[in-house]
């Protein structure tokens, strides 16, 4: 792992034997909205929409809809969904939480639905329920965590105990607990005395959020080129797993080549956001993105494989799969994914395409789910989006041809 500082801007690249997977930028410690929690006041509500706008003091109202404000909890929700003019009114007062970043021409969403990440576990305020990671893969371990989780909550807590849980003690997740529940009492408080709109917790910074849901026992090494940066790191690692702060190394601002450039990272990154993607194999990806769906196109391009046309195919498809994996992570994409694999006629070698995503969307830190091929051969795939890519940070549209690469000509 590798963090860059530049004044206020902290860029994050996780590397795997060299090859750049994830990415992660933010120009302020406070520009993140996501997880923030605000006293809000209902503009006006909707019951075509089914949804209400609400002022959480973001210049642009918050869209709220109706399944988050209903309970979280699916088994206590009414069988009939009510209107949302049941539920709230013009004016009324509610404590919110940010699920998306306002994008685009859109404002926040936002949910009622409250969640608190720790280090360990997510606790649920209202949920009802304990929930355990499905990339814990041992049995007896998600039955020890359920366990243990039933045991720590309190009234209509609920609790996810997250990947990292896998082997802590039951002293740490409780821990854990008390910390949250103290914060979620503070937001409460403040909430009961505070005017709206106003704002009454915010979600931690990058560099917090990095060492609290990616730096854990599989990352050997993170270097850090801003000497601060170490000491505040070190410090959080200190209150969360001291046993990796040894990890962690300054380095040299006066090296010879600066710290993303030594490990390959500016070369990776410029590849990895261009339009057309080269596969080692000689096949290539073109990629297109619109506001609501992105789109992926495999080609074969100049590998002829060594055997025949569909042996062919599904080595290409199979690299491809790989590398959209990768991709989708390092610039992470949301929403709806449709990829165009080249036409196999072997069902065997569709499974094992599809089975290829599954295993990657596993090892994905954001939810991603693998619908499947469509009737027309495409595949359909879903990745939860709530922040702002790297893509929109570190590119703009042309303001020549507006991003679609082309301009008209008219001839007279």
């Amino acid at each position: 792992m590798l963090m860059h500082s530049d004044g206020e801007m902290l860029q994050t690249a996780v590397l795997q034997d060299g090859r750049l997977m994830e990415f992660f930028m933010e120009r302020s410690e406070k520009s993140g909205l996501v997880g923030n929690v605000y006293k809000g006041r209902v503009i006006n509500v909707l019951p075509g929409m089914q949804a209400a706008f609400v002022d959480i003091g973001l210049g642009k109202n918050a869209f709220l809809y109706i399944d988050d404000l209903l309970h979280p909890n699916l088994e206590k929700q009414p069988a009939t969904k009510p209107s949302i003019e049941e539920l709230v009114r013009p004016g009324q007062e509610l404590i919110v939480q940010v699920m998306k970043e306002p994008l685009g021409g859109k404002g926040a969403r936002v949910t009622t639905h409250f969640t608190l990440p720790g280090r360990w576990l997510v606790l649920m305020p209202q949920a009802g329920y304990v929930g355990v990671s499905r990339k814990i893969a041992a049995d007896s371990e998600r039955a020890r965590l359920r366990d243990v989780g039933e045991q720590l909550l309190q009234g209509e807590e609920g609790i996810i105990l997250r990947t990292a849980a896998s082997g802590e003690s039951e002293q740490s997740l409780a821990a854990d607990v008390a910390q949250l529940r103290a914060s979620w009492e503070r937001i409460l408080s403040q909430a009961a005395e505070a005017k709206a709109p106003t704002g009454l917790h915010m979600e931690a910074g990058l560099l917090r959020r990095i060492v609290r849901d990616t730096l854990d026992m599989e990352v050997e090494e993170v270097w850090i080129d801003d000497a601060s940066r170490l000491q505040e790191a070190a410090a959080l690692l200190r209150e969360m797993t001291p046993q990796l702060e040894k990890r962690l190394k300054l380095y040299d601002q006066a090296a010879s080549l600066a710290l993303f450039d030594a490990f390959d990272v500016t070369r990776q990154v410029h590849e990895a956001f261009q339009p057309n993607i080269r596969l080692a194999s000689g096949g290539s990806l073109v990629w297109g993105e619109t506001e609501a769906l992105t789109v992926i196109d495999v080609n074969t391009g100049k590998f002829t494989g060594a055997t025949n046309l569909e042996d062919t195919v599904f080595r290409t498809n199979f690299e491809a799969a790989d590398e959209i994996a990768r991709l989708l992570r390092l610039r992470d994409v949301g929403g709806i994914i449709i990829i165009d694999f080249i036409d196999m006629e072997n069902e065997p070698n569709r499974e094992r395409i599809m089975a290829r995503l599954n295993e990657w969307a596993r090892q994905d830190r954001t939810k991603c789910s693998v619908v499947g091929w469509t009737r027309l051969g495409l595949m359909e795939v879903t990745r939860k989006k709530a922040r702002e890519g790297a893509a929109g940070q570190l590119t703009e549209r042309c303001p020549c041809c507006g991003g679609s690469g082309r301009q008209a000509q008219v001839k007279v």
